[in-house]
This record gives structure tokens, sequence and C-alpha cells, in this order.
């Protein structure tokens, strides 16, 4: 079977919003790509995620979704889940693999099963930190990991309920702080050095790392550093050698393959003093937002955004027609 061209005006749906933490950003995200897409004659429509979306998606049979989600729902697998049962292609990872993304204890148990480093750490739910009581736990947490220490949820992003934690007694507010936004603290040990995010994007001809983004702060890179300018500032690309800036951009792309991603990511990571990288966590939704990461780094490289969305457009409708194909093939040598 021959492969379909492209349309030259792709319907495409964006999936906005949702009811995480994160809602507002993704809306952002949404009203932004689907302006870039719209510049290159794209159809373009945003949807939210609501009780009148699976209707609409079956009547407007679109070429391809884009879910730019953030957050529970966006990340962890479920709505690329429901679109694969509607038969609709998507730009971005698979179910399954959002999945083993979304958790950060999982995901680095896999990038470290590749060679990746990443630091040492311990999962709390916080039923069992309950049960066998805080003070006890986190003196031994403290004994095994040491200090400083970063307090995360096990799941979320946009730094919603992450905390540094330089002393044991500021431990526990952390750990409570944490909680509020998921009921697993991920506690790893806290890698001083430079703060990094690489972006991997798969244009059409191959996974390539986008020059990282140095994230420099006037404090923790919370929330409100991320997302209200002024509060950080950032180096695209970033100040590093030639030598590293390959090594980071090198740990981005091997962690992408690593956890099975696919069309794009953003992997942060921290460059030790000694020139070593550390892998942080994976995001297979990054912000698309005026000061998110990817922009800025696919701005460094060179590429104009609605360029660089549409290509992704484009690689992602032709891995669907491949697999169309592949599904076609098999039943025509089944009925043989």
């Amino acid at each position: 079977m021959t492969d379909l061209p492209a349309p030259s005006s792709p319907r495409i749906v964006i999936l906005a919003g949702g009811l995480s933490h994160e809602r507002d950003v993704s809306l952002r995200s949404g009203r932004r790509v689907a302006g870039a897409l719209r510049s290159t004659g794209a159809d373009v429509t945003v949807h939210d995620v609501d009780a009148d979306l699976v209707p609409a998606l079956l009547d407007a049979q679109p070429d391809l979704v884009w879910p730019l989600l953030h957050g529970a729902s966006g990340e962890d697998g479920s709505v690329r889940d429901v679109l694969a049962l509607l038969g609709l292609p998507t730009v971005g990872t698979g179910p399954r693999e959002s999945r083993v993304a979304w958790s950060k204890p999982i995901a680095k148990t896999v990038v470290a099963r590749a060679g990746i480093s990443t630091p040492d750490f311990v999962t709390l739910p916080q039923s069992l930190f309950r049960e066998l009581g805080a003070s006890r736990v986190l003196d031994a947490v403290t004994a095994r990991l040491g200090l400083p220490l970063v307090v995360k949820p096990s799941r979320g992003g946009s730094a919603l309920g992450v905390s540094l934690v330089t002393e044991a007694a500021s431990l526990p507010r952390a750990m409570v702080q944490c909680f509020a936004y998921g009921d697993t603290a991920l506690i790893e040990q806290a890698v001083l050095g430079t703060e990094l995010a690489v972006s991997v994007v798969d244009l059409g001809d191959g996974l390539q790392a986008l020059p990282a983004v140095e994230i420099v702060t006037d404090g923790p890179y919370d929330y409100d550093a991320r997302y209200n300018p002024g509060r950080t500032e950032y180096f695209a690309p970033a100040r590093l050698t030639p030598d590293v800036a390959g090594r980071a951009g090198a740990v981005a792309v091997a962690a992408h393959e690593a956890l099975g991603l696919r069309h794009l990511s953003r992997t942060d990571l921290i460059v030790r003093p000694d020139g070593s990288v550390a892998f942080l966590e994976v995001n297979v939704a990054p912000g698309m937002t005026e000061t998110s990461l990817l922009p800025q780094s696919a701005e460094a490289a060179g590429h104009e955004l609605g360029a660089l969305y549409r290509a992704l457009v484009e690689t992602a409708l032709r891995d669907a027609r491949s697999v169309q194909t592949d599904s076609d093939d098999s039943t025509t040598q089944r009925e043989r």
C-alpha cells in the first residue's frame, strides 16, 4: 500500500486546559501553539477536556490531536488512551510510555538502568510516612541521603510542591507541602551545579537535542519563578563549553530513547562542577508558554516556532500513516 500524501492544511485539535493544578499553563500553551500553527496554514481548533470532548472529536474527525495538557490525566497517559480508543493519531508519546515517564521514581529507575547518572533517592507514600512515624522515617532519610535534599511529588510538574531542604529541621514542612500535591513523595539528593533544560525533537530526520537552556533564579525554581517573568534569568544557549553542551544533549536524547518517548520531550538536568551531567526528570508535554523552555531552546537553534511545530505535526502524521500501512499489510497477509 502506498502512503497517502499529508494534507496541505491538516485539521488539528489541540487539547488544553483540563482540571489539574497546571490548567492555566496548559491553556496558555495551547493558545501559543495554535497561533503558531495557524501561521503555517494549519486548520487548528483548541478544545478543553470536558464532557463535550469525545462527541466533538468524533464529529470533527481531525487529522491529528495534540494534547498540550499538563499534570494528571494530561501526562499520565489516560487522555492518550482515550484518543487511541477513538483511533485518532496524536503528537507526542504514547499512553504506556507516558505513564512510565509521568512517575518520576520509575523514570529515574529506567534511565539509571540505561547507564544514565541520576541522584540517589527514596520514595515515601503519605500513608506509610504516617504509620511508621514521621520523625523516625525522616531521621533515616537524612542518615542515608545526607543534606541538602530535594522533596517533590512523585508525579506532577511545574515545580508544584517542590522544596529544597538544606537543614533537617525543614524536612517535615517540605513533606507537608509535597503531600498537598500528591500522595507519594520523592526525596532525592540535591545536586549543586548548573541547572539545565534540554529539549529533544524529531522533525522527520531523527532525534535531535536543541540547545540547552540554563536557568538562574533568585531562589528556588518554583511555579512563580517559572511562569512569572522577572524572577528567573535564562541563557539560551547555556553558558557551557562545547564538550559539556554535547554531553548534556546526549544525556537528554539517551533518556528520551530509554523511556520510549516520541516526537518531543524536555529533560531537566544538572551539570556538576566536574562537568558530569545528572538526569533529574523528563516531561512528555513541555510547556509552550512565552516563558517556557522548549520555545526558548528552539529559537536559540534558529527555528521559527510555527515551522518547528508544523514539522512536529508532519512527523506525527507520517508516523500515523506508517502504522496504518503496517496494519493494512498485516490484514492483507492474514486474508491470504
